[in-house]
């Protein structure tokens, strides 16, 4: 698979990058073209699921000739099901499955808040809300058995995902946008100091915000979470899309730990987009989320090369 990498990006301007996107969907293999369904073939239908003891809502989408599932998995917020996005995704072949988060919408349970807070991102937290998307994945997979199943989530998605997919087998690959490789109290550390500022990094270095986010002291008080050490433990394809100008977690960084452990042979990959922020998803340049279907059709097609190989 072709992918752009953090070192070369950093010696082009976007208009290149822009080049290069093209060439990268050119040179694809024609068996993961990107296929869009007509509305009148896709389904949706309302589901309910338990994880630990409470009943999440959400909705299925089905296209007539799914070729990979998703779960989505919500960033940080009171969520409820992302509707929108599951609509981009089911037009290429991809069935996909969102709720509302827990204690949000129509799901129940305790949503646990304030948004930057101790119980918003305290380790118990994550931890419920991955076994959350794992039922999810029990629930797509009695609709799928036969397909590879992902999980796609976005910004606080980066600790709950590995967590999630390191206790559930069936999960085959994972794709995060703007996903944290840093603790939980680093990335509060470092987004204390941007204080969303837009333009931030026009006024510091890498350096000064590394300096920061490692020894300011901590606003809370709580069990951090690292995902390298879930990150450790899986072994699945997985694709990470960073904006370098993102003030919410430093992507660079965060590459730097990607490029750690795919030197430790662990099948991971990403992208980074020099002209974008934290909203790698819902930005109007749509190559992230293009990047990103061709890139789950391709495993998708892998993981199914494999399971025919062995039968």
């Amino acid at each position: 698979m072709i992918i752009i990498s953090t070192e070369y990006i950093n010696k082009i301007t976007f208009k290149s990058i822009k080049l290069i996107v093209l060439l990268v969907f050119f040179f694809l293999p024609t068996s993961t073209k990107l296929i869009a369904q007509s509305p009148e073939t896709i389904q949706t239908k309302e589901v309910k699921f338990i994880s630990e003891g409470v009943q999440l809502v959400g909705t299925l989408y089905q296209p007539q000739k799914a070729q990979s599932a998703v779960v989505l998995v919500h960033g940080s917020g009171q969520t409820t099901r992302m509707t929108q996005f599951a609509e981009r995704l089911v037009k290429d072949s991809i069935a996909v499955l969102t709720y509302d988060k827990r204690g949000v919408g129509a799901s129940g349970g305790v949503y646990a808040g304030p948004e930057v807070g101790t119980n918003n991102i305290d380790a118990v937290n994550l931890e419920l809300l991955s076994k959350d998307a794992a039922s999810a994945v029990n629930i797509l997979n009695e609709e799928y058995k036969n397909l590879p199943i992902g999980l796609l989530g976005f910004s606080q998605a980066g600790w709950i995902i590995p967590i999630a997919a390191n206790e559930n087998p069936l999960v085959d690959f994972m794709v995060l946008f703007s996903c944290p490789t840093i603790t939980t109290l680093e990335q509060l550390r470092f987004q204390f100091y941007t204080n969303g500022d837009t333009e931030f990094w026009e006024k510091h270095t890498q350096e000064e915000a590394l300096d920061h986010m490692y020894n300011d002291p901590d606003r809370y008080q709580f069990t951090t979470t690292d995902p390298k050490v879930t990150l450790n433990k899986v072994s699945i394809p997985g694709l990470w899309i960073y904006g370098e100008l993102d003030i919410q977690i430093p992507a660079k960084l965060c590459i730097e730990h990607l490029n750690s452990l795919k030197a430790e042979g662990k099948p991971f990959e990403y992208i980074l987009f020099s002209d974008l922020g934290h909203s790698t998803a819902s930005t109007k340049n749509t190559q992230p989320v293009d990047i990103a279907i061709q890139w789950i059709k391709q495993e998708a097609q892998h993981t199914m090369n494999k399971s025919n190989s062995k039968n």
